[in-house]
């Protein structure tokens, strides 16, 4: 009899069992893995050399037998070498030579051309979309890094490259890695199902620190340019704002529970705590409300202030109940997810991974892309004070915020929006 997936009793692991589950499994893992030959290596290279993309070169090394790093690239020589030195630790798994570590404004086109399988695509969202669209012109599998764009146009030119994807069976898998983790998989299943019966609200939220994007110090050496890629959280034309960068990962859940996108937006936000230059100009705080198919409202909430309640989440109400997705089911009672738990970061290599080896398809683009664009939403009425609808920002919108020229150089930072003044595009 298989173990339920809910239990009608909440449960508490305690370590020990946490250890000598893991112990099993790790031993299952090993024993699983040398009982066949291991399968032909795949290569990687990866474009952006910071924090994801390092973590992304480490996970996907770990999610599957006989991977090996052979290529990165970044803008900045001194990224390139804490990346080497980051990577150093998988051992043989990283055999990057000093030739297939490519620096300045084209180094995608260095790492994509080089004699790899896949490219982790983890540079700032600003470049994606010529990234994306390069790596398939290339032949190349992708993972990317959530968000996809931070503009409408850059959002038509990722489905596009999307389209292109599938015509050549080349597969895609976005850094959205809820959508791999099993107690989100397993609940969601349950809420399509009619667990909670009809849905009629959601909410999500992802309210907190900002201790993870702590500003870059401007050194008096760089450029505007310079600094604003350095710091490049900070900055819309780079990040899409905090709404797009972060908090997308909880708006792609209540599009994955809906399975749908929103049709209209009405934000607004501001700048109350983080006011200082080396902030930029982006807000601290947003708040959303989309409207989905079915006239279903949707409240959207994310801060990142210091020193302020936290919360992290999405929550679903249904006509017979309610759902926290990942965590619980409450119908009489909450009845938690029990089932088994995976590491969603590794997981979503590995299934790119497996798809790639076992002639599967799998491709993320059109669900990273809506909820992208979901997101961009948000912001935009919140910047301007307009109510955004779906067809509008999808087909009609020129909002493209990637500078004419990539040059180191001057490059004044826009003010900070005001609703009402701020012109929609």
């Amino acid at each position: 009899m298989t173990k339920p997936i809910f239990n009608q009793n909440k449960t508490t692991s305690t370590r020990r069992d946490f250890i000598k589950t893991s112990a099993i499994t790790s031993a299952s893992f090993f024993i699983a893995r040398h009982a066949f030959s291991e399968p032909s290596p795949l290569k990687v290279g990866i474009v952006g050399c910071g924090r994801r993309g390092i973590g992304a070169g480490i996970d996907c090394v770990r999610s599957s037998p006989n991977i090996k790093i052979t290529a990165i690239g970044d803008l900045f020589p001194d990224a390139i070498q804490k990346c080497k030195e980051k990577l150093a630790q998988l051992g043989d798994a990283f055999q990057v030579d000093e030739k297939h570590c490519f620096t300045g404004w084209d180094n995608y086109k260095g790492v994509i051309e080089s004699d790899i399988d896949i490219v982790i695509l983890s540079a700032p969202p600003a470049f994606r979309p010529q990234h994306f669209q390069y790596a398939i012109e290339m032949n190349k599998h992708v993972f990317m890094e959530k968000p996809v764009a931070v503009d409408s146009v850059g959002i038509r030119s990722i489905l596009a490259t999307g389209e292109r994807a599938t015509e050549k069976k080349l597969n895609v898998v976005a850094g959205t890695q809820r959508r791999h983790q099993k107690p989100y998989q397993a609940l969601i299943k349950r809420i399509h199902e009619g667990a909670i019966g009809k849905i009629v609200s959601a909410s999500c939220y992802w309210i907190g620190d900002y201790d993870y994007y702590t500003p870059v110090p401007r050194d008096p050496s760089w450029s505007d340019m310079e600094y604003q890629l350095r710091n490049w959280n900070y900055y819309t034309w780079i990040s899409g704002d905090h709404i797009v960068e972060q908090h997308v990962h909880n708006i792609d859940i209540i599009n994955w529970v809906l399975q749908a996108h929103p049709i209209k937006a009405i934000g607004m936000g501001g700048r109350q705590q983080r006011t200082g230059p080396e902030f930029g100009h982006i807000y601290d705080h947003f708040f959303v409300e989309f409207e989905y198919p079915g006239g279903i409202r949707v409240t959207s909430a994310c801060r990142q202030n210091k020193n302020t309640y936290k919360r992290v989440g999405e929550y679903v109400v249904g006509t017979h109940g309610k759902a926290e997705p990942g965590k619980y089911i409450f119908t009489d009672k909450e009845y938690p997810y029990t089932g088994e738990q995976n590491n969603p970061y590794e997981q979503e290599h590995a299934d790119l991974i497996s798809a790639i080896r076992n002639g599967a398809y799998i491709n993320e683009t059109q669900a990273i892309a809506e909820s992208t664009l979901s997101a961009i939403m948000g912001r935009m009425s919140a910047y301007t004070g307009e109510e955004i609808t779906w067809d509008w920002v999808l087909n009609e919108s020129k909002l493209n915020l990637l500078p004419e020229k990539l040059e180191f150089g001057p490059m004044p930072v826009p003010p900070v929006a005001v609703p009402g003044e701020t012109e929609l595009i």
